[in-house]
């Protein structure tokens, strides 16, 4: 019996741990088991010719709200070039409403719901030998015109399940795609949006086996490792030994885990403020709403004061990105409320805030309630919702365009300096900045076109000429900063006029090669010459004291003292004097933005930029290993 266990990924460079684990644990029985994945762009045709030509007896789908429509599509076609093959389902979405997926699709032969490994592998058995399915728990099927629902099966012994990290077909590709890891499975959280929520307690593999194998990726070329856990950090003695044993033995691949914030622990921070090397932690942090009560109807416990403190604790060591959730949709969550949320979350300026919208997913407590909060949403994965009792569709897609500028202007750090501008000194606040250009993005068609890197800039510089904003020699300025470190190598062309003639460009270049301790005594010590700043460096005159500017927008724009490291005018931060009233649980030598302050100093900043106060900016190009391009300001 020839089985294939095939998914379809939402991107090439991921890898699929569900049918690792299937098939780890059956090919001791079942030797002619193979691999087959494909992703969500995948023309159809291309998979089913493929999976065709594999001509096999048993083809097992891992199923997500991601590929679920896709799978049915090439299911129904398979069935009719290959009315033999028998089709499994397995995964989080059709294990909740099994009978549904069948009714809809006849091509479905089995769904198998729950943890997979022991009742797929049950299942092949019956296969194979004498078809006694109803014998088979956790698994539904066709008896006829009937479909039957079997009991489900006892949640597996982690301990009993053999690796999936071990094939070698996958070495060759362990550093050009991410690795899924769990340690862990289940979520002591009730969060009512959440699949996780159904599924009461924790479950953990044993942690030296999690550390062999761990150890045998990195030892072969993982580069990322992205851990499954629901919530990492719910064990603190599991995961202070998975965190120090990481530290000792990355080797340069990075990892990523969701934490729950609120609920992490001060030595814990501590110790990885003072151990975790900078760059391969990366933390997922669900915040969702600081509406309580909204936070109260969704049954999620949550502290924001103190999710709040170790979001910036973590920020002020400077260790480890953190990528924070938002979910637009919830139940008494209305476009007000939803703008101070986003604010709130956006106050401790992560390093990517990812704004989703409430997905009805099958078998969740808020699917059961929709009606309770008038929701309407889409009848196909991904269930994503159109309205509720207090966000109509009108307000839903001002929120998307809102989102649809958060990532390119945000979540991308093409713009950092001018985003950071703007919505300290600007706009009312980082939401107002985000949905006002959203909106006007939309207006001008921009969202029917493509854009490259220039076109970011250019499109920015639109609309804040449109809206006659305040101090744009200041802006331009920060936006011609941002495009030239957006580069790994000299760019060849900049989208505004240059300020500096032929003559003045090749005239700096004669008095920085001769005195480059001018700029800086680091690059003093280079011996960098005119011929090296004529291949690797750009200037551009800026009409304002950059440092100055850039003093303006460090710290961070957040209250009761929350703060982050400053940033200096030679790009390198270096942490500020702390301001009174800083909260204790921060760090003594980090800053905190002053808003009112930085206010009242900007007019003096317009005004030294008309005064003739100018800086000379220099980038240079392909200087160390890093491949980042290095800034340099003086004064003029």
């Amino acid at each position: 019996m020839k089985i294939i266990l095939a998914t379809l990924n939402a991107k090439y460079i991921h890898t699929s741990l569900a049918i690792r684990l299937l098939k780890a644990y059956s090919e001791h029985e079942f030797s002619d088991i193979h691999l087959a994945e494909y992703t969500i762009k995948d023309p159809v045709m291309n998979m089913v010719s493929d999976l065709f030509q594999k001509r096999p007896d048993v083809i097992g789908f891992s199923c997500y709200i991601w590929n679920i429509e896709e799978t049915i599509k090439l299911v129904g076609i398979l069935k009719k070039v290959m009315p033999e093959v028998t089709i499994v389902l397995g995964g989080p979405e059709v294990s909740y409403e099994p009978l549904y997926w069948m009714k809809r699709e006849p091509g479905v032969d089995f769904v198998v719901n729950g943890d997979g490994e022991e009742t797929f592998h049950h299942l092949l058995q019956e296969l194979r030998d004498e078809r006694k399915f109803h014998f088979v728990y956790g698994v539904a099927y066709r008896k006829g015109e009937e479909w039957i629902v079997n009991p489900p099966r006892p949640k597996s012994d982690l301990n009993t399940l053999p690796s999936p990290h071990r094939f070698p077909d996958d070495l060759p590709d362990l550093s050009k795609r991410i690795v899924y890891f769990e340690t862990s499975r289940g979520c002591p959280f009730n969060c009512q949006f959440c699949l996780s929520s159904i599924e009461v307690g924790v479950r953990y593999y044993d942690i030296e086996r999690v550390k062999s194998d761990l150890l045998y990726l990195i030892d072969n070329g993982a580069k990322i490792i992205k851990f499954l856990d629901r919530t990492f950090n719910i064990n603190r003695n599991y995961a202070m030994e998975m965190f120090q044993f990481l530290i000792d033995n990355h080797r340069g691949c990075v990892f990523q885990f969701e934490i729950t914030a609120d609920i992490m622990r001060p030595e814990v921070l501590d110790f990885l403020a003072e151990n975790a090397p900078p760059g391969i932690f990366r933390f997922e942090i669900g915040v969702q709403s600081t509406n309580d009560e909204t936070n109260e109807l969704v049954k999620r416990r949550q502290n924001f004061a103190k999710l709040s403190r170790t979001v910036m604790k973590i920020k002020g060591s400077g260790n480890i990105d953190q990528h924070l959730d938002l979910i637009a949709g919830l139940p008494q969550e209305d476009y007000a409320t939803f703008r101070k949320t986003f604010n709130d979350v956006f106050a401790m300026e992560p390093e990517e805030l990812q704004l989703g919208f409430l997905k009805m997913l099958r078998g969740t407590g808020l699917r059961a309630q929709a009606a309770k909060y008038d929701y309407t949403y889409m009848e196909h994965a991904p269930y994503e919702i159109l309205s509720s009792h207090v966000m109509p569709f009108g307000d839903i897609i001002r929120l998307k365009r809102l989102e649809d500028v958060l990532e390119k202007y945000w979540n991308s750090h093409r713009l950092d300096h001018s985003v950071k501008y703007l919505i300290r000194h600007v706009f009312p606040s980082p939401f107002d900045f985000f949905q006002e250009f959203g909106d006007y993005w939309d207006e001008r068609g921009w969202r029917k076109i493509g854009h490259q890197l220039e076109d970011l800039f250019t499109r920015l510089h639109d609309f804040l000429t449109a809206r006659g904003t305040m101090s744009m020699e200041i802006i331009s300025g920060l936006m011609k900063l941002d495009y030239f470190l957006g580069h790994k190598y000299k760019p060849r062309k900049i989208w505004w006029e240059p300020t500096l003639g032929k003559s003045q460009w090749a005239s700096w270049l004669k008095e920085i090669a001769a005195n480059p301790g001018s700029l800086s005594q680091e690059l003093k010590g280079t011996g960098i010459n005119e011929r090296e700043l004529q291949k690797y460096a750009v200037l551009e005159l800026l009409p304002f004291p950059l440092a100055e500017v850039l003093t303006s927008i460090s710290g961070l724009r957040a209250d009761e003292g929350t703060a982050v490291e400053a940033e200096t005018a030679n790009g390198k931060g270096i942490s500020a004097s702390a301001q009174a009233g800083a909260e204790a649980a921060f760090p003594a030598e980090v800053e905190v933005f002053d808003q009112a302050s930085a206010q009242a100093d900007i007019s003096t900043l317009v005004a030294d930029a008309r005064a003739g106060r100018s800086t000379l900016l220099v980038v240079l190009y392909q200087q160390d290993e890093s491949g980042k391009p290095q800034y340099y300001a003086m004064p003029v």
